[in-house]
């Protein structure tokens, strides 16, 4: 028998999707468990050249943010706090740990843009 699947709405679809991320991406569900634990451990050479790629990502990202609108940083600084934990809810260090990475960004961002 054939796997019809129904498609789904945008809408539905990113429901799910945040959804997901409100509870960092299920991380407590035995699935996400199961192939944490099933994938495989990354050698030194990959973590080196994703550590690269950060790195470059991030001096991208402070270029755009230092030519980018006082809208674009605000929406940023928005980011931040929205990742961050509310009230009442159960910190996540990564996520503490990235919103105070993106404030430090933009901090960084304004300094190249007073300088130019």
């Amino acid at each position: 028998m054939p796997d019809t699947e129904v498609p789904i709405d945008p809408l539905t679809q990113r429901q799910r999707a945040l959804s997901r991320w409100e509870n960092e991406g299920g991380a407590d569900e035995p699935l996400a468990l199961a192939l944490r634990t099933a994938s495989p451990v990354m050698t030194n050479t990959e973590l080196v050249h994703l550590h690269i790629r950060v790195i470059a990502l991030e001096n991208i990202l402070l270029a755009v943010l230092a030519e980018g609108s006082e809208r674009q940083i605000q929406v940023a600084h928005d980011m931040a706090e929205m990742i961050s934990p509310r009230q009442g809810a159960t910190s996540h260090p990564l996520t503490v740990q990235a919103a105070k990475r993106i404030t430090d960004l933009i901090g960084r961002a304004k300094y190249f843009k007073s300088a130019s």
